[in-house]
């Protein structure tokens, strides 16, 4: 006989917990590391205040920044910092901390959760560790690091009984609160992805230097929006969580009007072979993200075309916007109160992000990496990637080319020399021995990578 079911006493939905969190004065307190223009605007959100979180810190190595997000954000009260004691009596005594070293923010007791939002590789995968380390959840808003190296990270964290995420506002996080919302109401997903306004491969640097300077923007990071290198990245993010692949390498992409079209236009044989991730070119409402719903039963679909949803069996929803420095705090309340991942790998990686030359490539050349002149990112599944031995972006800043690669040629491991001493190499040869590909036996690259290793 089943025990009859207790109701709790108290409501446990994340905005009441926050609410009794502001009247017992315990606030979620957040260290945030790194200060450009989303950890700018993420300051500024967090200094609303929002009620039942405070920022209680931010690391940047180059203190002036992180002092601009305060004056944004209208912090007068904060301090310096240069250990973790110092932060803890400057928090407690209700001041925010400013500090240039990140392990202050992470091994301070009056922080709860660490957001890391720098865009690296090397450095966030050593916040990311330090946070696992020290017993806290970490936000990465950093889909270069997730992308790459997410199920490692996951594996490490979940090891540790630690809470890593990617972040709701962000399209990965946008599209898996749709996926799991859909889920939740017994409806099948079988896609999912960005509502993308442009994309072209050959942007570089320079031409997105004006767009850049306009809005008070990184230019390498613009131009990886714009030549697919960061969709190709939230979409591994979003395949990575989902268990989803792509129908082929880059994605279809389809251009349409609305988003709504795109229930004619993905390919339905490779949707319900096991589901994907794409994107729409042009489609209103041209931000945020969509999910695809399958369905079949007759009369359910009667009720969705009464509903306007569509005719079937093909249904497409989505969410308008995505706003990261909004919607953060969602993922941030979820991973401290519930330990509920807003998104993260399954399990090991579904997809990666290869190299592809942007241009033709000599040898002797440095490729430059994420938002450069020498290359954009393809998201691919993952047997795809391995078994052409491709070198994935995210790797790719300070290889030097061995020998030529032609525009739109996929570089592969064989044409670069790797730079030494990175821990991305070590995390990453971690990762695929976790959960090696068919081609790991044959390629040869394990045995360079430990190589290199064994040279730092």
């Amino acid at each position: 006989m089943n025990e009859k079911f207790v109701p709790p006493q108290q409501n446990l939905s994340v905005h009441n917990m926050l609410r009794v969190r502001e009247s017992a004065g315990r606030p979620i307190r957040v260290g945030v590391v790194g200060a450009g223009a989303t950890g700018r605007a993420i300051a500024l959100q967090l200094g609303t205040p929002i009620p039942g979180m405070r920022l209680a810190g931010i690391a940047n190595r180059t203190a002036a920044h992180a002092e601009r997000a305060f004056r944004e954000a209208g912090i007068d009260e904060w301090r310096p910092a240069d250990s973790p004691s110092a932060a803890e009596r400057a928090i407690a005594g209700g001041y925010t901390v400013l500090t240039e070293d990140p392990a202050v923010l992470i091994e301070c007791g009056e922080v709860d959760i660490v957001v890391e939002v720098t865009g690296s590789v090397d450095f966030a995968a050593g916040v990311v560790l330090a946070a696992i380390d020290n017993g806290k959840p970490a936000v990465m808003v950093n889909a270069e690091l997730d992308s790459l190296l997410g199920p490692i990270l996951k594996h490490k964290a979940d090891q540790a009984g630690v809470v890593i995420t990617h972040t709701d506002g962000d399209e990965p996080g946008v599209a898996m609160t749709l996926v799991r919302y859909f889920q939740s109401v017994g409806m099948q997903p079988v896609a999912a992805g960005n509502i993308k306004g442009m994309v072209d491969y050959y942007r570089d640097p320079d031409t997105q230097e004006a767009f850049a300077a306009q809005h008070d923007q990184d230019v390498r990071k613009v131009t990886s929006f714009a030549d697919a290198t960061k969709l190709s990245m939230e979409t591994t993010v979003l395949a990575n969580a989902t268990g989803f692949g792509v129908a082929r390498r880059g994605m279809v992409g389809p251009a349409c009007g609305y988003v709504r079209e795109l229930a004619g236009l993905l390919p339905a044989e490779t949707m319900l072979a096991g589901g994907i991730v794409d994107y729409s070119v042009g489609a209103a409402p041209h931000t945020g993200a969509f999910v695809v719903i399958h369905e079949e039963n007759p009369f359910k679909q009667t009720q969705l075309a009464y509903y306007k949803i569509g005719e079937g069996p093909f249904y497409v929803f989505y969410t308008p916007f995505h706003l990261p420095h909004i919607q953060l705090p969602s993922t941030i309340a979820r991973a401290v109160i519930h330990a509920d991942p807003t998104v993260a790998p399954m399990a090991g990686p579904s997809c990666e992000v290869v190299s592809v030359a942007k241009r033709d490539l000599r040898a002797g050349e440095t490729l430059d990496g994420i938002g450069g002149f020498c290359t954009y990112g393809l998201i691919d599944n993952h047997a795809t990637a391995r078994s052409d031995n491709a070198l994935p972006i995210a790797l790719s800043e300070d290889c030097v080319l061995l020998r030529d690669v032609a525009k739109d040629a996929v570089i592969q491991f064989d044409d670069v020399r790797l730079p030494a001493e990175r821990l991305r190499d070590r995390l990453w040869q971690e990762q695929r021995r976790m959960w090696p590909s068919e081609s790991d036996t044959t390629s040869g690259l394990a045995e360079r990578l430990s190589e290199v290793a064994a040279l730092r």
